[in-house]
C-alpha cells in the first residue's frame, strides 16, 4: 500500500507539498523519535505536518491519508467530511483498507525508483 499511496501523491502533488521518507532511514527515525513513536511500526503511515516549525505535528493513520487528500485538492477535499467522525473510526477504515491491501493494490516485491524528477522529494536517497 505504501508505494501505492507514494506513486498516487506524486502523481497528484502539483503544488510540491510533500516530501517521503522511509521508516527505516534516518530522517524519519530521527523526526519519529522526538515525538516518541517508534519507526519501527512499519505498518502505519505518519505525515510529519510543518517540520521544523513551532507547529510541528505529526499525524498518522486516517488523519494523515485525510489531510493529505485535503490538500492535494479537487473532488479528493471531500474526503474531509470524515474529519468529523471521531479519530478511532477513521483509524479503522485505514485498518480495513490495510488489511486488504494486496487485493485493492497488488503485491509487489520491492518498491519503484522515483522517476529522475521527483527524486527531490525523497529525504533519505539510497
Amino acid at each position: 500500500m505504501c508505494n501505492s499511496a507514494v506513486q498516487f501523491i506524486l502523481k497528484r502533488d502539483h503544488h510540491d507539498r510533500f516530501c517521503f521518507a522511509a521508516l527505516q532511514g534516518s530522517w524519519a527515525r530521527e523526526r519519529l523519535g522526538k515525538w516518541g513513536i517508534s519507526a519501527e511500526e512499519l505498518q502505519t503511515m505518519y505525515l510529519i505536518v510543518n517540520p521544523d516549525t513551532a507547529t510541528e505535528r505529526v499525524l498518522s493513520r486516517g488523519r494523515a491519508v485525510l489531510f493529505i487528500l485535503d490538500r492535494l485538492g479537487g473532488i479528493r477535499k471531500l474526503a474531509g467530511i470524515l474529519r468529523l467522525l471521531p479519530a478511532r473510526f477513521v483509524d479503522w477504515g485505514y485498518d480495513e483498507i490495510a488489511r486488504r491491501r494486496y487485493r485493492f493494490f497488488g503485491r509487489h516485491e520491492s518498491c519503484l525508483l522515483p522517476r529522475p524528477e521527483f527524486r527531490k522529494k525523497f529525504l533519505d536517497p539510497a
